[in-house]
């Protein structure tokens, strides 16, 4: 019963902000472990793609000889969660990318990379999330995409409250694959780790 009590959940270590997903997912009752060979994937109960630069994590999937054997595991029902460059990853369809970036279509979703602006665009707010207890989640937007389309069977989480951007959707989830386009890791707020941490305990 301890491995279904502590889930064995990677976290895809190929570039980005690993180290933070790390320590929350071990603050939230999972057994973190770090994935960069297909032998490292096979053996755990679920995966984090981090933040980072989705084109360059898209080219080491390929040096690492992980992205077919992710894109099948996600296939097969494989609890998945993205933060930012890992939303971009997970999409069908990715707008405002180079051509040979690949994605993974864990959900069915369109997402527009760096769709709020540049470095310098980066900014703070309070969402409401859909699923979570506790009031407002405090959201960090860097370089961030958001959703342009969300298929029939992508439940909306939560959506920009006001501003340029107002409506825009910022995390979906579909069946056991979780995305965010900001950066829960970052904030100290933990709900949507251990939303995702008690997702993966259920399957």
């Amino acid at each position: 019963m301890a491995s279904t009590d502590r889930p064995t959940i990677g976290v895809l270590a190929l570039q980005g902000d690993v180290r933070e997903h790390v320590a929350v997912l071990d603050l939230c009752g999972a057994d973190p472990v770090l994935v960069r060979r297909p032998a490292e994937l096979a053996a755990v109960d679920a995966l984090v793609l981090p933040g980072g630069e989705s084109t360059t994590i898209s080219k080491l999937l390929q040096v690492f000889d992980l992205l077919e054997p992710l894109r099948k595991r996600l296939r097969d029902g494989m609890p998945a969660f993205g933060s930012c460059a890992g939303m971009i990853l997970l999409a069908d369809e990715v707008l405002d990318t180079r051509p040979d970036a690949r994605h993974l279509s864990g959900i069915d979703m369109t997402v527009r990379r760096n769709a709020f602006g540049r470095q310098v665009d980066s900014f703070e707010t309070d969402l409401e999330f859909a699923g979570v207890d506790g009031g407002p989640m405090r959201a960090v937007f860097i370089r961030a995409p958001w959703v342009e389309r969300a298929g029939d069977g992508v439940e909306v989480l939560a959506r920009v409250p006001g501003g340029p951007a107002a409506g825009r959707i910022v995390a979906v989830r579909q069946g056991a694959v979780l995305a965010t386009s900001f950066h829960p890791e970052v904030t100290g707020d933990h709900r949507v780790h251990r939303l995702f941490v008690d997702l993966v305990r259920d399957r």
